[in-house]
């Protein structure tokens, strides 16, 4: 991975982030998608020496990147290889019975998108592989597995509950026609399927048509959905009283489940939803970012 990616990825919502959390010296925390590091390093200043951070990561290299960025500072550390949806399991491990506050950045950061060499993006020749745990084992799925072996309902039904894809069955038949001629391998070679696919009346300007297809086949591939709601199970029972949850998400189908499991925890009388309404970035970090555009920041305080 080129390390100059890195230095590209910015934060999204960050001195919103931040805010809302209201970190005091001498807490635990837990960042569920750690990344390279860049909003761990402004908590570890909050935090101090006698604060703690928990930093969770499928990406090794991205940990790798975190441990070295966070090393100036003298906060308690862990970071850890694994899935945010085992927060259990890990903080069992790390004898953490409870965390002040916990926030989770699901988006994809520029290092994924452009440098990974793991088939993220549709603008660059990758291999289409689409997930973000580095040690493949043939058991592991894969966006080449799902192209060239499922069948075409199964695929349309991807792509359209996870991509949200009203073209879904055109472009679903689309891969079957041309993975009989040879296999599907590259990001290249099914964003041009894809864009061959979509009628040109359908096409949004300056949105590439592959990414909601993209979008769907990482989801499916990395079982997102699924491992936000478990990660959401989890941190009902591991934060602390006064504790706060905060998330941002970058597409609607997370938003939806943050925003019913926050308001169920509500109705339940858990605790308090501190966003009426989701935080959005402002034009001029969109303007900086436009990856940001998409971004919603949720926060639950607990009793």
């Amino acid at each position: 991975m080129n390390s100059d990616f890195q230095i590209l990825h910015k934060s999204v919502l960050a001195n919103e982030l931040i805010e809302i959390l209201n970190i005091s010296v001498g807490e635990t925390i837990l960042d569920g998608t750690i990344n390279g590091g860049g909003q761990a390093e402004q908590i570890c200043k909050l935090i101090g020496k006698k604060g703690t951070l928990i930093g969770i990561d499928l990406d090794k290299k991205a940990l790798k990147k975190s441990e070295e960025r966070l090393k100036k500072f003298s906060s308690k550390k862990y970071l850890v290889h694994d899935n945010f949806r085992n927060i259990e399991e890990i903080l069992n491990n790390l004898n953490i019975e409870k965390v002040d506050k916990m926030y989770f950045d699901l988006g994809l950061s520029t290092d994924q998108l452009e440098g990974s060499e793991r088939g993220f993006s549709f603008r660059r020749e990758e291999p289409l592989l689409m997930t973000f745990d580095e040690n493949l084992e043939d058991e592991n799925l894969t966006a080449k597995d799902i192209i060239n072996t499922w069948e075409e309902e199964r695929i349309a039904d991807v792509i359209f509950a996870y991509g949200e894809e009203s073209m879904a069955r055109r472009i679903a038949r689309a891969i079957v026609k041309e993975r009989e001629k040879e296999p599907i391998k590259t990001t290249s070679k099914l964003a041009d399927i894809v864009e061959k696919a979509v009628p040109k009346n359908k096409k949004r300007s300056g949105l590439h048509p592959a990414r909601k297809t993209f979008q769907a086949l990482r989801i499916a591939v990395n079982d997102e959905l699924e491992s936000l709601k478990d990660a959401l199970r989890a941190m009902e029972n591991r934060l602390s009283p006064g504790g706060i949850i905060a998330l941002i998400s970058f597409h609607g189908l997370e938003d939806k489940i943050v925003k019913n499991f926050f308001k169920d925890w509500q109705n339940e009388g858990l605790g308090k939803i501190l966003t009426k309404k989701p935080i959005s970035p402002s034009n001029k970090e969109i303007e900086g970012n436009p990856r940001a555009s998409s971004a919603k920041l949720r926060a639950f305080r607990k009793y």
